[in-house]
């Protein structure tokens, strides 16, 4: 039985398919959105509609960028011989938040997971053998410390060093199991520091 109309029912229903949004969330958002002032839905839609239609991944890095290049792989300044090599945005955001490095990323935009039936290509490791040819010195495995992650690790290992560029992993520090973008900038910088050759 529908307690709204179906407008509401709608609104709740299409914001309960948004990751980490349940039915009770999905309801408190869709009353809050019915008490904006319309102004201010039309800007929240409109930025919405923008971003899905302007933003793309970095042809260098694979983030998220409304520009050809984001702005980390469009700065002269950062060191371009050393890549970080992430699962998603919001990790990278997380190390971009330490301060601590001046290096660029390479986003995965996932793990390697079997059970889940993704492999190699299912995630951005070709763009990342592209980008080996240029000149790099190092490739630093910063993904999660879970075993999608230590697996990916390995899978870059064993794809990089052939190349005689220097692989390492960050250190111990970030817990087992660890989802990167949620760790202190502080823990992320010490095992961005101990990072470990592989």
């Amino acid at each position: 039985m529908d307690f709204y109309s179906s407008q509401i029912t709608n609104l709740v229903e299409q914001l309960s398919h948004l990751p980490g949004i349940g039915p009770k969330s999905a309801q408190r958002l869709a009353f809050y959105i019915l008490n904006m002032p319309e102004e201010k839905v039309k800007l929240l839609s409109d930025a919405m509609m923008s971003a899905k239609k302007n933003v793309r991944y970095c042809k260098e890095c694979c983030t998220y960028t409304d520009q050809e290049l984001c702005p980390i792989c469009a700065n002269q300044k950062r060191n371009h011989k050393l890549i970080m090599v992430v699962e998603n945005p919001r990790d990278l955001a997380a190390y971009e938040k330490t301060g601590k490095f001046d290096g660029v990323y390479h986003v995965l935009h996932g793990a390697i997971s079997p059970m889940a039936g993704i492999g190699p290509n299912d995630i951005r490791l070709s763009e990342l053998m592209v980008r080996l040819q240029g000149e790099v010195d190092e490739v630093i495995a910063a993904t999660n410390k879970n075993l999608e992650g230590d697996t990916t690790a390995a899978y870059i290992s064993k794809l990089v060093k052939p190349l005689g560029i220097r692989v390492s992993r960050i250190a111990s520090g970030v817990p087992a199991g660890g989802d990167l973008e949620y760790i202190d900038e502080v823990t992320l910088y010490r095992a961005l520091e101990g990072r470990v050759d592989m």
